[in-house]
């Protein structure tokens, strides 16, 4: 007679079983090619309680039991100013997933909204800082975000549409304000369709951002609101009907950049022209 598997143990199956193709082969894919998990690792995984951390959270979770890597994880949650409601959703998923979170709290929210120029921008600045500056006291030396391979596409075409310059989203950085620091993206190369999927299967709901700057996206008729990215993923998806490899050629595009055809470049913030060299 079959052995009945537990709730935990049939959601985790499903990331090496199930999608192991969409989620766990690429999750793999990444961290080798790019190099992001190394011996001596201490890295504290930054849960926000959405789906894409709490993912994250389970794959470095199920790499440190097969890998043969000497690393440790940290599961860091910061609260910059939830609700009632979602922190306790974050806390109950954590506990069905069996992530053992450590929570810090902030007051980003209250900041952030405080502001009305580029509210959004100094809450992702505000909430790295402090998830840098708590790893650090903790002794890690990298912080793992949830970022997406369909975060980086948007990213480029944002860059392009409406910053004006070709800037990509590298797999892992150095800090620049906390010395000694990297930054990590292990689902760099997992699509985001194939992380609702997953989430669908396992009846598993996470928060959303849980600022009212998203309230005007949520409540929207066109599924745009006023987020530019929320613009960009629509765009994406009505080009997709005609060119369904449109999101692996942006991919494969930021990995093959030509210097040769660009008539300008810029490198450690120094501008170069073609014509330095013509």
């Amino acid at each position: 007679m079959a052995r009945q598997l537990s709730d935990i143990q049939l959601i985790e199956r499903s990331i090496i079983k199930k999608y192991r193709k969409e989620i766990w082969n690429p999750f793999i894919e990444g961290v080798k090619n790019y190099q992001l998990v190394n011996d001596g690792d201490k890295i504290a995984v930054c849960i926000s309680g959405g789906k894409d951390s709490m993912l994250m959270a389970k794959l470095l979770q199920q790499l440190k039991r097969v890998s043969d890597t000497d690393f440790e994880l940290v599961y860091l949650v910061m609260d910059p100013g939830y609700n009632a409601e979602n922190r306790k959703r974050i806390e109950d998923n954590a506990k069905r997933l069996e992530i053992p979170i450590t929570v810090f709290e902030t007051e980003v929210f209250d900041i952030a909204n405080s502001v009305t120029e580029s509210p959004c921008y100094l809450c992702a600045r505000m909430r790295r800082g402090h998830l840098y500056a708590k790893a650090k006291e903790l002794g890690c030396n990298k912080i793992a975000l949830g970022h997406h391979f369909s975060d980086v596409i948007e990213t480029t075409l944002l860059g392009m549409f409406y910053g004006s310059q070709i800037q990509a989203m590298l797999p892992k950085l150095h800090s620049t304000n906390f010395e000694g620091m990297e930054l990590i993206r292990p689902m760099y190369c997992i699509h985001e369709d194939d992380i609702i999927r997953w989430c669908k299967y396992n009846d598993l709901h996470f928060i959303q951002c849980a600022c009212r700057f998203t309230e005007s996206y949520h409540n929207s008729s066109d599924g745009i609101g006023e987020s530019k990215r929320q613009e960009i993923k629509m765009l994406i998806k009505e080009l997709k009907k005609t060119n369904p490899d449109i999101e692996h050629n942006i991919f494969k595009s930021i990995h093959a950049v030509c210097l040769d055809t660009m008539p300008g470049y810029k490198q450690n913030g120094e501008y170069h022209s073609f014509l330095d060299i013509y």
